[in-house]
Formats: C-alpha cells, structure tokens, sequence
C-alpha cells in the first residue's frame, strides 16, 4: 500500500445525568416522544439556563482519566444553526474555552500500542430527533424534542491513527474508560454514544495532510470501520486518478455500504459563533478538580497490566475480563478463591461468558454469584468434576438456583477415577470403533482425541479425563503388542 490514512475522531458522549444539562427535566431513555421538555430547553423566550454541576463534575472525570489538563475556567458559546429538532436556533457548547485540553489514550492493535492524543473535551447540549415517515400516503417528519438539552461531552482525538482497524480500537477503549469511570453507559444502540470520524490520506512517508472528509454519526464500532475502509478507498481512487477531493460532510449508508454526500464541509465562522450571553463563565475549584481525580477507579489498560503481572494471566484473558468493570470485579472475586487463576480466567471467559450470552444476561445480573462459580472451579481442581461437567453444574446453578454439591448428589456426576469402570469405558469404545483402532495401531495417532471423546460420551462426562487416557493407552499399547 502506497498510501496511509489519516484518521481523527470526534466522540459524542451522553453523560450519566438524572437530569438535562441546562434544566430539571428528566434524561430517561425511551418516554413518549415531547413528554421531557420544558420552557428552558424548548427555547421559549425568558427563560434562562442553569448548568448541571453533575455534568460538570463528570465531564472533569473524563479529562482526568486521560491525563487531560482541566481548565479552572472555561466559557460557553452559541453555536447558531437551523435544524428543524432544534427549537433555539443554536446549541449551547464550548468553543475557544473548553473544559479541557490534552490528554492522551493508549490503544492496542495487533501487538503495538499507539498513543492517540486528545485536542479537547468540552460540554454541549443535545438536540433532538426526527423522525421520517409514511402516513396516509404521504411522507411527513415528526419530531421528538425530549433529547434537546441532554448533556454530552465531545471528546475530540488529535489525527493520530493510521487504519479503520486502530481507529475502531480507539474507539472500544474510549467507550471502556468511559463507563469504568460512570460517565457514559456507552449504549450505541440508543445514540448514548456516537461518532464522527474525519479522514485523509497521503502517500506514506509523507508528513503533510491531505484534504478530508467527516463522516456523520456513526453509531457503532462496525459501522466506523467499514465507513473508514470504504472512504479510505474513494480517496486513494480520487488521489490515483488525479482528482481533487473536497472538503465535505458524509453520512454513511450501511445498507449500500457506501459513503454519500451530505453537505459541503462547515467551519467555525459559518455557525457565528458568540458567547453565551446566560450563563457565566464556569469556574472550578483546584481543591474540587483534585477531588474528582482522587475518586477515579483503577482504568482499563492499568487493569489489564495487573492481570497479567499480579495473576499471570494471557494478554488475551485479561482484554476479555476487563471488558467492563463488573466483570472485572466479578472475576477477582473468583480469582481470591480458587488455586488455578489462569483456569478460572478461561472458565469465566468461555463457559460463564458464553451462557450468559446465550440467555442475553448481563454479568451484574448473573444467576450465580462468583463465590458460587469459585466452588465450582475448586471441585474441578479437586477432581470431583471433569471440564465437561463443570460446565453442565453451571448451566444447572443458573437454571435451578442450587447449589452446585447438590446438583452433583443429584444427578450422580461425580467424576470416576475408579480403573475398574475407566477400562470397562475404554474396551466398549475400542470394540466400537475396529477400523480407528486399526488406524490408530498404524501410526495415526492424532485419533486418541476422537478416542477420548467417546469415552467422556459414554461416561456422560464423568470419566476423570486423565486417568481415562491412561488406562485406554494401556489397552491400545496391549493390542498393538497382539498385533506385531
């Protein structure tokens, strides 16, 4: 490839509010369509806003939790534009003063780590959404004005990322910082968190930055990749084919799986900005900055290091089970009980992660506690369940709500060591099978798995694995002895 992207994100972050950021109106997600609003955040005439110092407050913690500078002092604008979803006429936000500026996040992608610079964070308001439809023959647009004035923190990356894939890495790690630290739930699917994503190439090597484009709201992390991967490619064509390429604004269509124009590109003097003429400078405290700080949790990547240093677990374990902060949480508490933690880290991860998503349960508000699942881990350890059976003990507790020891009393799966019951499996899989057996005799000895697997079916997984395989290499190494 002769050419790289060059790729900055600016991330609308829904922030973890009761209420709106400028008024009391509730935040709740999913109420009847205009039942949220209120004079203030309607636009009507007189009536003032109020800043939210929650939002604030949980603005600061995200400019700290990337080593962000917070500004002591910073200022509110009027960003004016029509859009039929904002009744004002213009946005409350933050322009040349904003909460904060620097900071960076540290992305891992196929074995590198990249450090992506932040350029700013700052406070703004939601507008609201229409909604485009048939009625009666006819096409009308509805609009739904509960989301004008919910607060969000943009968060804007400097262009420090090189592929759609790095760009999608950011993105998983931003959201994890995010709801580590209670500031946004990270909800895609209900527009809690989205993106824009600006992007440009130049032949690699290069240092200057071609002319780019920004492509709208993209509400997931598919999205943004395929959106980057197919605008990188327009650009490169345009590029070979010597046309110039224009600033401009794309939405990205996922049904075509194209990007499509939506506007030529705006800059700042086209919304006339000017300060907020309501509300003052907002003013923070170095005592209370350094407060938020000190109430910050351990952070994803600080987390993961410690998993693979403290537990010595696998780079990709400690990815999975720091995916969220509960299950963090959830898997320390397993980890402080059990001997084998690397066990436990891929028991949580496969067994326990697979059935709660079959069943669509979030780890917070999983059936079986973590004691409940250590118990389990531990009779396996024991040798009192085999890996298979393990698995169907979880599957109960999360069906039935029993313990695991009475399970096992009551469906009879302790696990056999017993040589008598073991070699009488073995032979009626060996009698079984001649033709494996044959094969196997002749040097094919990639069929002990095959082997072992009737032996766990017909002991319905009870078959302590490993004494299983010894007492079937016996039999095999006597009828290979016959044989010759």
């Amino acid at each position: 490839m002769e050419y790289e992207a060059v790729i900055g994100l600016e991330v609308h972050a829904q922030l973890k509010t009761r209420t709106k950021i400028f008024c009391a109106c509730p935040t709740d997600f999913g109420a009847p369509p205009n039942t949220q609003v209120c004079p203030v955040c309607l636009g009507h005439p007189g009536a003032l806003p109020v800043v939210n110092r929650h939002a604030v407050e949980l603005g600061v913690r995200a400019g700290c939790a990337v080593g962000a500078a917070v500004h002591r002092r910073s200022h509110w604008a009027r960003k004016n534009y029509f859009y039929p979803d904002l009744p004002k006429g213009y946005q409350i936000t933050q322009l040349k003063h904003p909460l904060s500026e620097g900071g960076q996040i540290v992305v891992e992608h196929t074995g590198h780590r990249r450090r992506v610079g932040i350029t700013r964070m700052h406070l703004e308001e939601d507008a609201g959404k229409s909604k485009h439809l048939e009625q009666e023959g006819e096409m009308r647009s509805l609009l739904d004005l509960n989301r004008c004035g919910v607060p969000l923190l943009e968060i804007v990356s400097e262009p420090d990322m090189r592929s759609p894939e790095e760009a999608r890495a950011y993105l998983v790690e931003l959201k994890q910082i995010l709801e580590y630290c209670g500031v946004c739930d990270g909800d895609m699917e209900k527009g809690n968190l989205r993106c824009d994503a600006n992007l440009s190439v130049r032949r690699k090597g290069s240092t200057e930055f071609g002319v780019r484009t920004e492509i709208k709201n993209l509400n997931s992390f598919r999205n943004l990749k395929q959106a980057l991967a197919v605008e990188f490619k327009r650009h490169v064509d345009f590029v070979e084919r010597g046309e110039p390429i224009i600033q401009a604004t794309m939405l990205w269509d996922e049904n075509a799986g194209k990007t499509r124009l939506m506007r030529s590109k705006e800059d700042a003097h086209d919304y006339r900005y000017f300060p907020e003429p309501d509300l003052p400078p907002l003013v923070l405290s170095e005592v209370w900055i350094a407060g938020v700080l000190r109430g910050l949790p351990e952070l994803p990547d600080a987390r993961r290091a410690r998993y693979r240093k403290g537990f010595g677990i696998r780079p990709y374990d400690a990815v999975v089970l720091t995916a969220t902060r509960e299950l963090g949480d959830y898997f320390e508490i397993v980890a402080s009980r059990v001997p084998d933690v690397q066990a436990a880290a891929n028991f949580i991860g496969s067994a326990l992660l697979g059935v709660l998503n079959e069943r669509q349960i979030e780890i917070t508000q999983s059936p079986i506690a973590p004691e409940a699942l250590a118990d389990i881990l531990i009779l396996r350890a024991q040798g009192t369940l085999s890996s298979t059976l393990a698995k169907r003990v979880l599957e109960e507790i999360i069906q039935t709500g029993k313990s695991a020891d009475a399970i096992i009393r009551e469906q009879g799966w302790e696990q056999v060591d017993d040589d008598g019951q073991l070699r009488q499996w073995a032979e009626g899989v060996i009698e079984a099978h001649p033709t494996h057996v044959e094969a196997y005799l002749g040097g094919k000895e990639s069929l002990m798995g095959f082997f072992m697997g009737q032996i766990m079916q017909r002991s319905k997984g009870r078959a302590h694995p490993t004494k299983a395989q010894e007492v079937l290499l016996t039999i095999l190494k006597q009828r290979k002895g016959e044989v010759t």
